[in-house]
């Protein structure tokens, strides 16, 4: 879904023959290749521990094991690590403060949608925010036991609270972080998350297959 989304940005800034646009356009192409492996590699430790793809399968995986006091042992607790990245690549993809490198006001006028305005410049604000409620929604599925929680609330609400939780996080970053250069966010992303990844990955497999 990220993939595509970042191939329009592309195409818009391409299309908008303008140099500031043009610049927004290739930065947007340049994250997604920095920052989608080590999302995905983050994601393949919880596949692992579930044993599947399915989101209902690893949501009540979580419910399954222990923890503290008889309490289900979400994913956050093995997979803190992978959470970490999880969380950091995503608000990267979601194009959230402090990663917002691609529309950055100070230095590309206002980056891939400087020429756009009206409907169109509120579409890709639209898919902005529809990236952060999807990020969110994925960290609680994956991270946070999705819809499960105490029999007093339904699992909507529980769903709802949680993902919500994670909205106004992203929301409230913008205001405590400033924004890093364009060369640290790429070192950033393959010399620090893509090799902390992997790590993470081998280990939860050396793990699971020690456990077998």
């Amino acid at each position: 879904a990220f993939s595509i989304a970042h191939i329009g940005v592309l195409t818009s800034g391409w299309a908008s023959n303008n140099k500031y646009s043009m610049i927004g356009g290739m930065r947007s192409a340049a994250q997604l290749m920095a920052y989608e492996i080590p999302l995905l590699l983050s994601m393949a430790g919880v596949f692992l521990l579930a044993g599947s793809f399915d989101p209902v399968t690893i949501v009540e995986q979580q419910q399954e094991g222990t923890w503290l006091f008889g309490l289900p042992m979400w994913n956050i607790i093995p997979q803190f690590i992978g959470f970490i990245i999880f969380l950091i690549a995503g608000i990267a993809e979601s194009h959230r403060l402090p990663f917002d490198i691609p529309e950055a006001e100070q230095e590309i006028c206002a980056g891939y949608h400087t020429e756009y305005s009206g409907m169109k410049f509120g579409m890709f604000f639209v898919g902005e925010y529809l990236g952060l409620v999807l990020i969110s929604s994925l960290i609680t599925v994956l991270f946070f036991g999705g819809w499960m929680g105490a029999a007093f609330l339904p699992p909507i609400v529980w769903f709802s609270i949680k993902a919500g939780g994670f909205i106004a996080f992203f929301i409230l970053l913008r205001a405590a972080i400033p924004r890093p250069r364009y060369d640290q966010l790429m070192t950033y992303g393959w010399l620090f998350l893509l090799p902390v990844s992997l790590l993470n990955l081998l280990i939860t497999g050396a793990i699971i297959l020690s456990a077998q």
